[in-house]
């Protein structure tokens, strides 16, 4: 991941005062699970460039770390992305700049104009291509966004931006500090009110005025506790004749779904939430009369972690089914899991490559043997509502299919079995697209 900034003009090599660093001596510094390198390839008294670059060492980040046998650390890229962990490993490099304090007789440059080009990357986000040129073109920026080049899909989520515009140094490090977590929406570390500070302190002078101040504050503060303390934030206005009911999210319309089909059927005393993440729906499972047994199946330990805590939270009731969160996955065969009277996939197979799902449907078909299979994933004719400019709706899902695509796929799976399918939708229908997410339900026949 990196960051490259090039001025032109009068005076462009005060650069390397303004973020004190001598040309003439490549920077390089070790942090934990990083190492950060900054180079000059252009250096002139009218253009110069500098690129500061981090290398992340993925096994050196989890060493000593409680998540050390999770094996999603190995196969995982978000270390790779430009996001809060590379603003933060870069903030002590360009903490002079980044700040306006460089030595005295520089302080007249600092808030000094030059003609600039910034860019960053790879970066990954779920906003569109528009929406990132929306935060930037505010503040006086031209963006310029590319797409980075995938093995594996015919079109990679990584982008690269490049910014040009006349800024001070300062203020496009400030900009870029703010916004490129806002951009990548994740965080690595726990936030309390000193990312209120930083917000405070990196948006002076620009993020008042916003168009999409909200949009900002909201992305970069995550929760409504530390939002409604920021002095960007402002609440909104009653409309006392606007129907002002909450919208229900497409995630609890599905598990609500699933729950009362649930609760339709005669046999549903085991349950098996495979691919449960942290354990949202397995909870619920566990409200539901009749249920004795709920095996929460996830290979992520940070998730099942979640999900533990999420359990233990319960207040238990009279009836109340507490799940058993346990490690495992779908691509391994597991005992535990044969002959339960439910396994439900929700949200799963999207997430796994299209070739590799025949194998899998045939384990739980012919090998676990339930006596109903629940299983929901998005529906691709339904993106065009969204407005969405990617194929799909998250950069994870490996594909999504149309309506035909999936009662096919569901057909061929079960020719080999004695299981009964019906297809249903989930959320607000569309004439023409029908709803957003599909449910097929398999029954084995009995006999």
């Amino acid at each position: 991941m990196q960051l490259s900034l090039t001025v032109r003009g009068t005076g462009a090599d005060v650069v390397s005062y303004l973020i004190a660093k001598n040309p003439n001596n490549p920077y390089e510094r070790d942090e934990k699970g990083f190492k950060v390198r900054l180079v000059y390839p252009i250096f002139t008294k009218e253009e110069v460039q500098f690129v500061i670059y981090v290398k992340p060492d993925p096994v050196d980040l989890v060493r000593n770390s409680s998540d050390l046998f999770d094996i999603t650390h190995y196969i995982n890229d978000r270390e790779f992305a430009v996001s809060s962990l590379f603003i933060t490993t870069i903030r002590k490099a360009l903490g002079t700049a980044l700040n306006g304090k460089p030595d005295e007789e520089y302080l007249p440059w600092v808030d000094h104009p030059f003609e600039m080009e910034l860019t960053f990357g790879p970066v990954a986000t779920d906003l569109r291509d528009q929406e990132i040129s929306d935060l930037f073109k505010p503040i006086g920026y031209k963006v310029e966004i590319e797409r980075g080049v995938s093995t594996i899909r015919e079109r990679s989520s990584a982008r690269f931006v490049t910014l040009s515009g006349r800024q001070s140094v300062q203020n496009a490090l400030k900009h870029v500090s703010i916004l490129i977590p806002v951009i990548d929406n994740y965080k690595h570390y726990f936030l309390d009110e000193r990312e209120i500070e930083k917000l405070d302190r990196y948006g002076e002078g620009w993020l008042e005025n916003h168009p999409l101040k909200q949009l900002i504050v909201k992305r970069a503060l995550r929760f409504n506790a530390l939002i409604s303390k920021s002095k960007y934030y402002e609440k909104k206005k009653r409309n006392q004749d606007q129907d002002e009911s909450p919208k229900v999210r497409l995630n609890d319309l599905r598990y609500e779904h699933i729950l009362n089909y649930i609760k339709t059927l005669p046999h549903k005393e085991t349950i098996v939430d495979l691919g449960a993440g942290e354990g949202r729906l397995s909870v619920q499972l566990g409200f539901v009369e009749g249920v004795q047994e709920i095996l929460s199946i996830e290979p992520s330990n940070k998730s099942r972690i979640k999900a533990l805590e999420r359990f233990d939270q319960v207040i238990a009731s009279d009836g109340y089914v507490k799940p058993q969160s346990l490690p495992g996955s779908l691509f391994y065969y597991d005992s535990r899991l044969q002959n339960k009277d439910i396994i439900i996939l929700c949200e799963v197979i999207e997430h796994i490559e299209e070739e590799r799902l025949p194998k899998i449907v045939d384990t739980i078909l012919h090998d676990y043997r339930p006596r109903t299979l629940i299983v929901t994933t998005p529906n691709q004719e339904y993106n065009v509502v969204y407005e969405m400019d990617e194929d799909r709706r998250h950069d994870d899902h490996r594909f999504e299919w149309t309506r035909a695509e999936f009662a096919q796929n569901v057909e061929a799976w079960t020719r080999n079995y004695p299981y009964q399918i019906s297809i249903q939708g989930i959320g607000e229908e569309h004439p023409t697209h029908g709803h957003p997410t599909q449910m097929a339900i398999f029954r084995r026949e009995e006999g």
